[in-house]
C-alpha cells in the first residue's frame, strides 16, 4: 500500500498540466487483499487505477452490443471539449477545437486523441505500455528503490512487476480502468479470454466483491472462519476444471444468505458441505448466478448503476447449458 501511494503521488507530479489520463489512488483488488488466495506461495497483488480525463477531454462509455454472454464490454470515446473560456481566464492552455494544428503542434502536447487512442477510442495496449514506461521511469525516485530491485514482467493488458527486497519477493499487478458514474463498477484493462480486442474494456466487479467482503469482515464474529472455507475449498480445486471465481462466486452467495454468525470455527465442516451442495446443486441445474449482476439484495453501501442492479444475473454455467460434453466432464470432475 505504501509503495502505490508513491507512485500515486509521483504520477500526480509527471503527469501535471499534461494530456495523458489522470491517475487516481490505487483501488485494493483480488484474493490476496480479500484474503483468500489459493496459492499463497505465488499469489499477485492486484490493484485497479482509476483513470479520469485530462483538461480539456472527457471518456464516453459506449456497450458493445455485440456477443455478451462472458459478460458487458465496452469501449472508452474519447472526445475533445472546447477550452476556450479557460483560455481567456489566463489559463496556458490552447483549446484543441479551435486552434490551428500548426499553433497545437508548435506550442503545445498532443492530446490524448493522438498517443494513447486508436481512431477515436482509448487503447488499452498503448495505455499498458505507457503504464510501463511511467512505472520505470518513476521508481529510481521513490524510496523503495533503495532498498529494493524492481523487474518489469510482460503483459499486454496490465502493467506487471515484480520488487524483490533482500530475500523477499512479490508481484504487483496494476490494471486500470474508468469508473461508471460514481458507482463501485468499472471498465477495465483485464482480459476477457484470448483475443480480446484492444479498444474493448470488459466491465469489472472487482471493486464491488472487494467491498463485499470487507463488509462481511465487520460484521463477522473474531473466530468467523469464512475466509478459510474459501481457501480450503479453492485450494481443492487446484488442478480440476472449476475455477477458482466458481467457488468465490458460490461462497458470496452464501455469506449473503447465510448468518455472519454461522460461520464461526464450530460451523466449519458444515459451510464446507454447504459450498459443496451448492456446486452440485447449480451443476444439475447448469446454472451458476453471477454474484453482483442483477442482485438486489447487496450491502448499502456497494454502488451499482440501475442497468447492472436490475440486469438478468448472467450464467456462469453457461457454457454446460449449451454443450453437454462440457457438461459430462464438469460433472465427473465434481465426483
Amino acid at each position: 500500500t505504501d509503495l502505490m501511494d508513491n507512485f500515486t503521488i509521483y504520477f500526480g507530479h509527471v503527469l501535471s498540466n499534461s494530456f495523458y489520463p489522470v491517475l487516481q489512488r490505487a483501488i485494493r483488488v483480488g484474493s490476496a487483499f480479500e484474503g483468500w488466495s489459493p496459492r499463497e506461495q505465488d499469489f499477485v497483488y492486484r490493484v485497479l487505477i482509476p483513470m479520469t480525463p485530462p483538461q480539456g477531454h472527457s471518456f464516453h462509455l459506449e456497450l458493445d452490443t455485440a456477443e455478451q454472454r462472458h459478460g458487458r464490454n465496452f469501449r472508452v470515446r474519447v472526445q475533445l471539449e472546447c477550452t476556450c473560456t479557460r483560455e481567456q481566464q489566463g489559463e496556458h492552455m490552447l483549446c484543441f477545437l479551435h486552434h490551428p494544428e500548426e499553433l497545437l503542434r508548435s506550442n503545445q502536447d498532443p492530446s490524448l486523441l493522438d498517443t494513447l487512442c486508436t481512431g477515436s477510442y482509448l487503447d488499452v495496449h498503448k495505455t499498458a505500455r505507457w503504464f510501463h514506461q511511467l512505472v520505470r521511469a518513476i521508481w529510481p525516485a521513490l524510496p523503495q528503490a533503495h532498498t529494493g530491485h524492481l523487474v518489469l514482467l510482460p503483459s499486454r493488458r496490465s502493467c506487471q512487476f515484480k520488487v524483490t527486497k533482500g530475500g523477499e519477493s512479490f508481484r504487483i499487478e496494476m490494471l486500470f480502468g474508468v469508473q461508471q458514474g460514481d458507482s463501485d463498477i468499472f471498465v477495465s484493462s483485464q482480459p476477457r479470454g484470448a483475443g480480446t480486442a484492444s479498444t474493448t474494456w470488459p466491465e469489472t466487479y472487482a471493486v464491488a466483491e472487494m467491498k463485499f467482503f470487507e463488509y462481511i469482515a465487520r460484521q463477522a464474529p473474531p473466530d468467523s472462519l469464512h475466509l478459510r472455507c474459501l481457501q480450503f475449498y479453492t485450494r481443492v480445486q487446484l488442478g480440476i476444471g472449476f475455477s477458482t471465481y466458481t467457488i468465490k462466486t458460490i461462497v458470496m452467495h452464501l455469506l449473503n444468505t447465510r448468518a455472519v454468525s454461522r460461520w464461526r470455527r464450530r460451523h466449519f465442516l458444515r459451510r464446507l458441505m454447504d459450498i459443496d451442495e451448492s456446486l452440485c446443486l447449480a451443476l444439475v441445474e447448469k446454472r451458476l448466478n453471477h454474484f453482483i449482476v442483477g442482485n438486489q439484495t447487496l450491502p448499502e453501501e456497494i454502488s451499482l448503476p440501475p442497468d447492472v442492479q436490475m440486469a438478468e444475473p448472467p450464467n456462469l454455467f453457461h457454457c454446460l447449458a449449451m454443450d453437454a460434453g462440457a457438461c459430462s466432464q464438469a460433472t465427473s470432475e465434481y465426483r
